[in-house]
C-alpha cells in the first residue's frame, strides 16, 4: 500500500458556505420591525429568518437586503396564526456577484443537512400559482396552510364611496397578501361602473369584499383561498377555501364558510426557494 500519496479536493462551494454560517452563527437574531429594518442598508446579502429563536429560512437579495426583508415583514403581517414579534432576522452583506455565486443555496444545503429551514421547503416564497392552479387542493404543511391570511386586517380607506375598479385597485395595493381579479376587456367597464358603499373608519379586508360583492351583479363571487383572495364572475366551489362571498338573484349577499380542506401528502421540495430572486 503506497502510504506516500494522497488526492485533496478542493470544494469552494462547501468552503462558503462554511464561510457565510460562520459569519452568521455570532450574530444575535433580531425582531423583525420596521425600526430594525430601518438599520438594514440597500445592499445585497443574504438573511435568515427564525421564529421565537428557531430557524426556519433562509434568502438572498441581489440588490437591497432592506427591501427584500420588508416584504417579508409586510407578508407575515397579513398572517393567521403568527406574531411579528416572533419573527426575527440575521443578515451579511454580500458585495459579489450573488447569481453567480448562489450563497443562500449554499447555506440551505448547509443547514438542510441539520433539519432545520422549514420555510424553504414548505411554499413560503411562493408567487401567484396562476389561475390554473387556483382549484389545487393545498397541502396541509403549506406555509398557507399553517399561516393562512387574515381577513380581519384594517384598511385605512378615508373615502366612503369608490368604483369597484378603483377600490380593487387600492386593495392589491394595501393589502399584504396577493388579490386576484377579472381585469378582462368584457368586465373592466362593468367594475369602473359599479358604486362601492364602505363603513366609516377603519374597514377589514373583509368588510371590504362584502361591500364589492355588493355593489356587482349577481354572478359574481370574491373568494378567499388560504394564500390569497380572488374575484370572478362565477360559481365556483374551491376545496381549500376559507371563506367564500357572492350575491343572490333575490340580491342576499352571503358569507359563506370554505370547505377548507388540505392534502396531507408533504410539500413538493422543489418549490422555488425564494420569491423574490
Amino acid at each position: 500500500m503506497v502510504t506516500w500519496i494522497a488526492e485533496f479536493r478542493l470544494s469552494i462551494t462547501r468552503a462558503l458556505a462554511d464561510q457565510l454560517a460562520t459569519t452568521l452563527e455570532p450574530l444575535t437574531p433580531v425582531t423583525l420591525t420596521q425600526a430594525t429594518l430601518n438599520m438594514v442598508e440597500a445592499r445585497p446579502g443574504v438573511y435568515v429568518l427564525f421564529i421565537d429563536g428557531e430557524r426556519v429560512y433562509v434568502g438572498k437579495a441581489a440588490a437591497s437586503l432592506r427591501a427584500r426583508l420588508d416584504q417579508h415583514h409586510r407578508k407575515l403581517s397579513g398572517r393567521s396564526g403568527i406574531a411579528l414579534k416572533r419573527v426575527q432576522f440575521a443578515c451579511v452583506y454580500v458585495d459579489e456577484d450573488l447569481d453567480a455565486a448562489a450563497p443562500e443555496k449554499l447555506l440551505i444545503k448547509k443547514y438542510r443537512e441539520s433539519g432545520t429551514i422549514p420555510w424553504n421547503t414548505n411554499g413560503f416564497g411562493n408567487k401567484d400559482p396562476g389561475r390554473n392552479r387556483d382549484k389545487s387542493l393545498v397541502k396541509a404543511k403549506h406555509f398557507d396552510a399553517l399561516f393562512p391570511i387574515d381577513l380581519s386586517y384594517h384598511l385605512n380607506l378615508r373615502v366612503t364611496g369608490w368604483s369597484a375598479a378603483d377600490l380593487l385597485e387600492r386593495l392589491k395595493r394595501d393589502l399584504p397578501y396577493l388579490l386576484r381579479y377579472d381585469t378582462t376587456t368584457a368586465n373592466r367597464a362593468l367594475l369602473k361602473r359599479a358604486r362601492v358603499e364602505l363603513p366609516d373608519g377603519k374597514v377589514t379586508a373583509r368588510e371590504a369584499l362584502a361591500s364589492i360583492i355588493a355593489a356587482l351583479p349577481s354572478g359574481w363571487q370574491a373568494t378567499a383561498l388560504p394564500g390569497y383572495v380572488i374575484l370572478y364572475k362565477e360559481d365556483t366551489s374551491y376545496d381549500s377555501a376559507l371563506l367564500r362571498w357572492h350575491r343572490e338573484v333575490d340580491g342576499t349577499i352571503r358569507e359563506t364558510q370554505g370547505p377548507q380542506r388540505f392534502d396531507a401528502g408533504d410539500v413538493d421540495p422543489g418549490e422555488p426557494a425564494d420569491l423574490f430572486s
